[in-house]
């Protein structure tokens, strides 16, 4: 593609992320050891240098601002050890922890010049003490946050409150409201979470579910809708037969599941790429891929219909090749040809 013929770049659309980094050592292995076995490495990928200083060498390559970075003398930067079974695609995870933890007052200083001009906020939860600081800060500058919530964490119930969006895994929605299913799930967390905008459960290979605040007046003769009802309709219009991602979307309806109360929205259900086998390399960092482009996304103005599907794309381009970052996209990737080939999108 021409890049005349790509809508406008984001540029000036500043996103501004907190959180951790880690760096992966890639391990490829016919079959995972069983307990007392061996196996032997067929590959495997790991930086030249100390994994702090490999991280800030590749974020800068790719134009990522650094000089916020908070740097710990005499630390130690995450990492993991991870095992891919190059038969089943499956993958085994050592995550060795950091240190120190970020403080806040890591960020206190320098925290407004930081967030100056930034569009979105994006927080992956980890270190919530520090995170909760510059969350209220970007809250009181009316930027957009954006949470990913993986897991339950001391802390984390703070940031939910101040999020405007919100991706969730696959266990997170039932396990922080105790609903019985992900539809009621994402009403419960919407319902409980008024800022909201959306929140979105990724299912890999199965796809993701959206649930969509309407920001339109409920209409007093909109009929109510079971969510668990509607999300097994939507899901009945899934073609299994076209392999790229799509979005199936339900009307603007009043939403209810189990007395938990109704919300005005809508339910989206988005399809994963269904990736050849020959073509599928390993999943490691797919849903951090798919988050990624929910942001870029969201710079762009995309309607959720075509976001569910662009996030979907881009996280299986990155499943096509080794490790978390390789098989990221450039905007002039043909994949993205159906997503950005058009104009009309503001930056």
């Amino acid at each position: 593609m021409s890049s005349t013929s790509l809508p406008p770049s984001p540029e000036q659309c500043l996103v501004v992320g907190f959180g951790g980094t880690c760096l992966d050592y890639l391990a490829a292995v016919s079959t995972l050891p069983e307990p007392g076995d061996r196996t032997q490495c067929r590959s495997m990928k790991i930086a030249d240098d100390i994994p702090g200083k490999s991280i800030l060498e590749e974020l800068r390559a790719d134009g990522v601002d650094t000089s916020f970075l908070v740097v710990a003398k005499d630390g130690q930067t995450p990492f993991s050890y991870v095992m891919v079974n190059q038969s089943t695609r499956e993958r085994t995870c050592i995550f060795t922890p950091g240190f120190p933890l970020m403080e806040p007052a890591d960020v206190s200083r320098g925290l407004k010049s930081a967030l100056e001009g930034a569009r979105f906020v994006h927080f992956d939860a980890r270190y919530t003490d520090t995170a909760i600081v510059v969350a209220r800060e970007a809250a009181g500058q009316n930027i957009p946050i954006l949470l990913d919530a993986e897991k339950k964490r001391p802390g984390l119930d703070g940031l939910l409150h101040l999020s405007d969006y919100v991706v969730c895994s696959p266990n997170f929605p039932k396990a922080w409201t105790d609903a019985p299913s992900l539809p009621s799930a994402l009403l419960s967390i919407l319902l409980r979470l008024p800022k909201l905008k959306f929140a979105i459960v990724t299912m890999g290979e199965h796809g993701c579910l959206m649930l969509e605040r309407s920001p339109d007046a409920e209409n007093p003769l909109m009929g109510e809708e079971d969510a668990d009802s509607l999300w097994r309709s939507l899901e009945q219009e899934k073609d299994d037969s076209v392999a790229r991602p799509m979005c199936i979307a339900s009307e603007v309806v009043k939403l209810t599941a189990n007395g938990l109360g109704t919300l005005t929205g809508r339910l989206l259900v988005g399809t994963a790429e269904r990736i050849p086998p020959s073509e599928l390399v390993d999943t490691i960092g797919a849903r951090d891929a798919f988050i990624g482009a929910i942001i870029y996304a969201l710079c762009m103005n995309m309607a959720p219909e075509k976001m569910l599907p662009f996030a979907a794309t881009v996280a299986a381009a990155g499943c096509k090749e080794w490790g978390a970052r390789t098989g990221l996209p450039f905007r002039t990737d043909p994949c993205l040809a159906p997503f950005l080939g058009e104009t009309g999108y503001s930056a």
